[in-house]
């Protein structure tokens, strides 16, 4: 058996807290470091599927622009945000209104609103390629832009920040498999790494009613990058007893919380964990995810480690678009083009 599957084993999954990672030494190539670090994110992916960074490497300054212009945005009459309504696109990007998605299949509707958009080269954004397909499959093709001062340039610069760290955890997540930490490099190239900027206005009444800021779902991707705004909670996490525990914001930290296509490539190895969203603060809340998957054609097939005679492959394999692509449709209720 291999030691990833040892592991799973010896794990305890009813879990009370989220873990807090240090990435301080994530650029440090000596090999032990290396381990040290992919030993925390593999029992903060078997035991937990959600964990926070810290010294992750994007300003506070960057996010603070982002901030500043998304709440500019949202502040927008509803009829100027429905000219960039995501039915109107052909990839999903643009604006979604208030109750037009349901992540919960149980749910009515998820009470936020929010602007989705993926790769764009940002000329002045330091190390980024002069060109590259803005994404692959499904969500190929431009974004659309609001005509709001600064908007695209203070999210795209944020975005960027947030794929470089993306990028980055790559090889440790690989390193956790007790596969080489370039595995991913050849199935990343071109990834679907969309965001969303999202607004959730206060609510009031029982948690458990079916609308809320977004329902119990888990994400479709391999991870999440969040940022959620300081002071509020909202987000929380479901336990294998069925008991929702807090992600509370946490000042200097990002949550990373793993999607589906990772649970399919690691046999469940690594949890694609249920989590939704309540804003019971009487303020408005504002978050930020970008949603880091593979390219469009690779083949969630489970990996080698992941799967022995007690473990047989659990899913059928499907390419990560055509899964991502079948996700977004069930999310929004439509077919896309």
């Amino acid at each position: 058996m291999s030691a990833v599957l040892k592991a799973v084993q010896n794990s305890n999954t009813a879990f009370s807290q989220i873990p807090i990672i240090d990435l301080k030494n994530i650029s440090d190539p000596h090999p032990d470091v290396q381990q040290a670090l992919a030993k925390q994110i593999r029992d903060a992916c078997i035991n937990v599927g959600f964990f926070y960074v810290k010294n992750h490497g994007i300003s506070e300054q960057v996010i603070a622009f982002a901030l500043e212009s998304m709440t500019t945005y949202f502040a927008l009459p509803l009829e100027e945000k429905m000219e960039l309504d995501h039915t109107k696109t052909q990839n999903f990007k643009g604006y979604n209104a208030i109750l037009s998605s349901n992540n919960d299949p149980n749910g009515s509707g998820d009470m936020h609103e929010g602007f989705e958009f993926g790769w764009e080269v940002l000329d002045d954004a330091p190390g980024v390629p002069d060109a590259r397909r803005s994404d692959d499959g499904a969500m190929t093709g431009a974004n659309v832009w609001p005509d709001v001062p600064g908007f695209r340039e203070s999210l795209l610069r944020y975005y960027h920040a947030a794929v470089c760290l993306g990028k980055n955890l790559f090889p440790l997540f690989a390193r956790a498999l007790d596969l080489s930490p370039d595995f991913f490099d050849d199935k990343t190239r071109n990834s679907a790494a969309l965001m969303r900027v999202l607004h959730y206005p206060p609510q009031t009444g029982p948690v458990d009613e079916r609308v809320i800021g977004i329902g119990a779902h888990t994400d479709f991707e391999c991870f999440t990058i969040l940022w959620q705004q300081f002071g509020i909670q909202a987000l929380q996490v479901l336990n294998t007893r069925g008991e929702w525990i807090d992600a509370p914001p946490i000042p200097g930290t990002l949550v990373i919380n793993l999607g589906d296509q990772f649970a399919r490539w690691t046999n469940d190895v690594f949890k694609s964990t249920v989590h939704r969203a309540a804003n019971r603060s009487g303020a408005r809340r504002y978050s930020i995810p970008l949603f880091f998957g593979t390219d469009y054609n690779v083949l969630l097939e489970p990996i080698a480690s992941c799967v022995s005679a007690e473990r047989p492959p659990r899913y059928e394999v499907v390419t990560a678009g055509d899964y991502v692509k079948r996700r977004l449709e069930a999310t929004y209720g439509y077919q896309s083009p």
